[in-house]
């Protein structure tokens, strides 16, 4: 799997539940449609273990079968509506690509 994670935080009027709300319902319906998307997988911040890693809200994992499959997905107008939807956000996002090594399965 190659995967686009996104670290975000939400806009400073919104309250956490309110992002989370928004990215697992209204904002994940125009992303569902990326093609070539194999697995999405969304964590809700609870909280930060250390102080230097506080003010983030939610982590994304979206997969592909591969980097270049991601990339194709991204230039593609799906991507597009994507962001038209986040808008002008004032949130805060980090987001990188890598390719995914299962490391430990209990």
């Amino acid at each position: 799997m190659f995967n686009l994670a996104l670290l975000a935080s939400r806009p400073p009027e919104w309250t956490h539940e309110q992002f989370i709300e928004w990215w697992r319902g209204e904002h994940a319906e125009v992303t569902y449609p990326l093609p070539g998307l194999r697995a999405w997988r969304h964590t809700a911040i609870t909280s930060a273990m250390e102080p230097r890693s506080e003010g983030w809200d939610g982590l994304s994992v979206l997969s592909f079968d591969s980097e270049e499959a991601a990339r194709a997905a991204l230039a593609g107008p799906e991507w597009d509506a994507a962001v038209r939807h986040v808008g002008r956000m004032r949130g805060k996002r980090i987001a990188v690509f890598g390719e995914e090594r299962e490391m430990f399965l209990g």
